[in-house]
């Protein structure tokens, strides 16, 4: 439990930083801005393709649904933050810049949203499937 909980400060660290970075000279309570609310979007985003790929999953009431909700949430999270925020943030700072009209940041917001519900559908997948390794792992040690 302790080395998910470093990947994830890792991932969640790297992000950010990558993120700030990215957001150029852009005043700091902007690019606090920008990263917590893409955090927070991510999460959500990230917690619903979650509670889709439960469906038709079985925790038994001595398995702990919460807790491997809890693990895979915020991992997956780290990573689409790894994917997403520094793109995201460098086009914002692109717009900043005067470099990108709002049009064409929103025809790349575009095509990054049809690529990323896509990837989602993938990930929804993969997280069915980790969670039924995880059952499959309780089962064997029970």
């Amino acid at each position: 439990m302790a080395l998910i909980i470093i990947i994830v400060i890792i991932l969640y660290a790297l992000s950010t930083i990558w993120a700030w970075n990215s957001l150029g000279d852009i005043e700091k309570p902007q690019k606090i801005a920008v990263i917590v609310i893409g955090v927070l979007i991510t999460y959500i985003i990230t917690a619903i393709v979650f509670a889709i790929s439960k469906s038709g999953i079985n925790y038994q009431e001595i398995m702990g649904e919460s807790e491997i909700r809890r693990i895979i949430v915020m991992i997956f999270t780290g990573v689409n933050l790894l994917i997403l925020l520094p793109y995201i943030s460098k086009q914002l700072y692109k717009i900043h810049e005067g470099e990108i009209e709002q049009k064409d940041f929103l025809r790349k917001m575009a095509i990054l949203a049809v690529i990323f519900i896509i990837c989602m559908w993938i990930e929804c997948g993969y997280m069915k499937n980790t969670q039924n390794g995880i059952l499959k792992i309780y089962q064997l040690n029970k």
